[in-house]
Order: structure tokens, then sequence, then C-alpha cells
């Protein structure tokens, strides 16, 4: 299996400088990975040092928390995608999710779709903190709003990706979107495994080691 053709190579973590992200970017180019997942500061830089490549750009928005005003997360949107950004990660509200204020979600969703001007939307869900039910919800939530992939978790919070919400999420959404799992992915079986579940995309930190 070509692993590469998967993988966001991604570093978010808030100590990241320059050099970490043109390391990042070099790394993407020899593997040939998809993707490189960055932070909105970085997406100049990465853009620019991917030019030509085939390597996307792909950055984050409400990142870690979600909790953002849904007007500031369209405007993030908007400025990366201006910034030359491909693809947009965005995390919910979670704690609107929890309350059951599915419009809410819903509408903050569109907003992000509609700021990104056509470039691909992932949705972050942060399944470690959902309910079966309220993963099943939203599911039929993003499936609603004009995203272009459904994503399990930030890495930063109780807990990653599992076998078992990558399953739930394909027998929901189908061919109808696609599935990024993320967070605690560090090995090729555990990639491998994510991929027989059903997931289209992964996002992990550990790419280099895998695909070497």
């Amino acid at each position: 299996m070509d692993l590469a053709k998967y993988i966001d190579h991604t570093l978010l973590k808030p100590e990241a400088t320059s050099l970490d992200v043109e390391r990042l970017c070099s790394e993407a180019i020899e593997h040939k990975f998809v993707a490189v997942c960055i932070n909105p500061c970085y997406v100049q830089l990465a853009v620019s040092l991917l030019a030509g490549t085939g390597v996307k750009v792909a950055t984050v928005i409400g990142f870690p928390l979600g909790a953002n005003l849904p007007v500031l997360k369209a405007f993030e949107a908007k400025q990366v995608a201006l910034q030359g950004a491909d693809e947009i990660d965005m995390v919910i509200n979670i704690g609107a999710a929890k309350q059951g204020l599915w419009d809410l979600v819903l509408s903050e969703i569109q907003q992000v779709v509609a700021g990104a001007e056509g470039r691909i939307v992932k949705v972050i869900v942060e399944t470690a903190l959902l309910t079966e039910d309220e993963k099943k919800k939203v599911c039929s939530v993003v499936l609603a709003s004009g995203a272009h992939y459904i994503k399990t978790s930030t890495g930063f919070s109780t807990g990653g990706a599992t076998i078992a919400d990558v399953e739930l999420f394909k027998g929901i959404v189908g061919q109808k979107i696609g599935i990024k799992a993320s967070g605690g992915i560090r090995s090729r079986a555990d990639a491998e495994a994510m991929i027989a579940a059903g997931a289209s995309r992964l996002g992990t930190s550990a790419g280099v080691s895998m695909t070497n």
C-alpha cells in the first residue's frame, strides 16, 4: 500500500518555528505526501516552498478548541484561502454539539465553507468528547454542510482516532464525503488499519517513519 497518498504531514505544535516548517515541507516533497498541515501563520511560507511540487497546503481554523465565533472562523478561512491554502481543517463548536445546538454547528460549518471559496474543508469533530449519538448526529450535520471531509480529532484532546469511530463514520457517510483519521496514528499498522476501516486521509506527524 502506498501510504504517502493518504498522508497529511502534520506539524501543529505551538512552538513550531519556520525552520521546522521548512523541514516538514522538504519531507513532504521527498516522500510525496498529499499535503502538509500547519498553523495559519505559516501558510504563506509553505505555499512558497511547495509551489509546483504537487504537495498541497492544509491549515487549521478555530484550532484546537473550536470555541471561536463563527464569523471569525469564516474570516480566517477566507484569509488563508487568499494566502494560497488548498485545504482548511476547521474545529466545530464542541460545546454547541454537546448542548444539541446542531443548527449552530451547521451554520458555522457553512460559513467556513463559504469563506473557503471552493477550497477543501475538513470538519474536525473531536470524537473523544462526543457520545455515540452525538457522533452519529454530527455526521449528518457535516453531510448537510457542504464540507468535504469529516475528521476525527485535533490530536490535542483526551483521545485521537479510533477504528470504531472511523467505521461508524463510514457507515453513515459512505462515499459522499471523505473521512480523515487523525490523532495518535504512529505506525504503519495503525495507518493501514484506519484506511481499512474507511479513512481516505490520515493526519499524522509520523509519516516519514511510516513510509521509510
